[in-house]
């Protein structure tokens, strides 16, 4: 029996790194060879558990690829967030540049290709991680439960190899002891000595001992039999079968791993398409940019509606000139729009208005600010103006709507607590309408919809005090009114009169001091913040040295380094020292 297992040849298969069966060509049905089952048994179940660990290492692998797509994905977002435009912000107005409107797009496929990171994310999740997890819980299951299939055969084959061994022994032990049964009764017989009674009691022990071992011997055939038909059993059905289901289930993780590897590449390879668009989209927007188009809005922006100035009148210094109060006078000045030559000047025209912004905040009606800048802000106010009186509109329509349902339905509501609030609506919405009026006034006088008054050429100069806009505005209103021989010029007088802008120097000439022609005194107290101003107290006096050219200014002098620009309306300007045929401009 110690040669039954040399009974079967060894066959090497190529499955994994151990050999555990293989077909028999002679055979219609498969028959395996099994070699060394314990051994093949343990190397077997190791390698199983090993592809196991393979494919949990893979899902491992896979789950940090889609924690690395949504990072990134999310990234990417941020970083488009980032820098997206913020809302009502002065940035917002910058993307009406098609260069900007093209890092916007930039932006925006960005934001789409995140999109697609996360697609890649969500189906490698799905389709791998998922599928994959499952299939390895169920392989887990079989696995186990072919290996108990195993070790349940073999502890049964071994039951069999105990019993077999055990008659195995009976049976040699009965026929030793039959054989010297038989030989003590030879003896007995033999023995002249030994009387017939003993003889025939060894004969009968001889008799009994071969009967043990006869019967010893049936027991050993039967279970010698039945031994080898469950070992035949064992080794060419029940072992391979069981083997046979472990290769397929090896061969089946194995074919499942290069699937999800497929899948893997396949999910990347199908966003690549929009992957695409959203670089061609980046390239599309990037071909977009028009540059000329982008240099015609920054001059529709910052366009001031300035004509460019004349050309400067000729100084001849050679000629002794005199000047008288007739040849001075501010009328003149005003009507021949020229400035007469002054002895000893060095007179440096500016070539363009003051458009400097204030330090502080402007005027009320952006009279600082150039023609054209000035019609757009007040546009843009007029603008806001009107929406918010079409959101009180819209508040006010709701209440009333709501009102008509409480008088329908008092048990819904008090009208009269809604009175209130409808009441309020009405008084803010006549606010906004005044607000909107004035800047709508302002606007029509920018465009010429309106006569323009002569403040308003002082307003677009922007270099008065804001805090006194009020006050300038009374005075000139009367003085526009008033007949005591101050100067109105009526909307035909100024489309025919073409008064050329006398711009203002940023430095004076200390080495030529222009003339004194007369004597001022500041009726209002103004803030000269501006370059070319100067800064003037209620009740002061100063010295004349340039009279208004239309332009709405006075050059006046306090000392002999400070002199600068004031508006004439704010100053009661004397022509002669002894202030003869005084004239005043408010």
């Amino acid at each position: 029996m110690e040669n039954i297992s040399n009974t079967f040849s060894a066959v090497m298969c190529p499955f994994g790194d151990c050999c555990f069966f293989k077909l028999s060509p002679n055979s219609t049905r498969l028959n395996y060879l099994f070699v060394s089952l314990q051994d093949q048994f343990e190397n077997l179940e190791k390698h199983t558990q090993w592809g196991i660990d393979v494919l949990e290492k893979y899902i491992k692998f896979v789950k940090e690829r889609t924690e690395i797509e949504i990072s990134y994905a999310k990234q990417l977002r941020n970083l488009s967030k980032k820098y997206q435009p913020k809302k009502n912000s002065k940035e917002e107005e910058e993307y009406k540049y098609t260069s900007c409107k093209a890092f916007l797009a930039t932006l925006n496929e960005m934001n789409d290709y995140a999109g697609q990171h996360e697609v890649v994310s969500e189906n490698m999740t799905s389709q791998i991680t998922a599928e994959l997890t499952r299939f390895v819980q169920e392989l887990k299951q079989e696995r186990k439960s072919h290996f108990h299939d195993g070790r349940k055969a073999q502890q049964n084959i071994e039951t069999f190899w105990k019993q077999l061994e055990a008659s195995k022994r009976r049976f040699e032990r009965d026929c030793k002891e039959a054989d010297r049964a038989q030989q003590y009764f030879e003896k007995m017989d033999a023995d002249i000595n030994v009387t017939k009674a003993d003889v025939e009691k060894a004969r009968q022990q001889a008799q009994t001992r071969h009967q043990m071992a006869e019967d010893s011997k049936g027991e050993y055939s039967s279970i010698l039999q039945k031994f080898n038909h469950e070992q035949r059993e064992h080794y060419h059905t029940h072992i391979p079968n069981i083997f046979q289901k472990i290769q397929e289930m090896e061969e089946r993780r194995i074919v499942r791993i290069g699937e999800c590897m497929k899948t893997y590449a396949e999910v990347d390879r199908q966003v690549i398409p929009i992957i695409g668009k959203c670089l061609d989209g980046i390239t599309k927007a990037a071909e977009s940019i028009d540059q000329k188009n982008d240099s015609q809005l920054v001059i529709e922006a910052f366009k001031s509606g300035f004509e460019p100035p004349g050309d400067i009148d000729f100084e001849d210094f050679t000629q002794p000139m005199k000047r008288t109060v007739s040849e001075s006078s501010l009328s003149n000045s005003r009507w021949d729009g020229k400035s007469e030559p002054k002895p000893g000047s060095k007179s440096k025209g500016k070539l363009w208005p003051f458009i400097k912004k204030n330090k502080g905040g402007g005027p009320e009606d952006f009279s600082n600010l150039p023609p054209e800048q000035r019609r757009k802000k007040l546009q843009q106010k007029v603008d806001e103006l009107n929406k918010d009186i079409q959101k009180e509109m819209d508040q006010r329509d709701a209440l009333t709507k709501m009102k008509d349902v409480y008088i329908k339905n008092p048990q819904m509501g008090d009208a009269a607590s809604v009175d209130h609030k409808l009441a309020e609506l009405g008084q803010n919405m006549e606010k906004l309408r005044l607000e909107a009026q004035k800047f709508e006034g302002w606007l029509a006088e920018v465009e010429g919809r309106l006569p323009v008054r002569t403040e308003q050429t002082r307003r677009q100069s922007g270099m008065y005090d804001t805090q006194n806009t009020s006050a300038v505005n009374n005075c000139a209103q009367d003085r526009e009114s008033s007949p005591d021989g101050s100067y109105t010029e009526d909307q035909s007088q100024e489309s025919e009169m073409k008064v050329p802008v006398t711009e203002f120097d940023d430095e004076f000439d200390d080495e030529e001091p222009l003339p004194t022609i007369g004597t001022c005194k500041a009726l209002y107290t103004f803030e000269g913040q501006n370059e070319g101003t100067i800064s003037v107290t209620e009740g002061e006096m100063l010295y004349v040295i340039e009279e208004d050219k239309g332009d709405g200014w006075t050059r006046i002098r306090r000392n002999e380094d400070e002199e600068g620009y004031v508006p004439t309306s704010y100053v009661e300007v004397y022509l002669d020292k002894n202030a003869k045929g005084a004239m005043t401009y408010i």
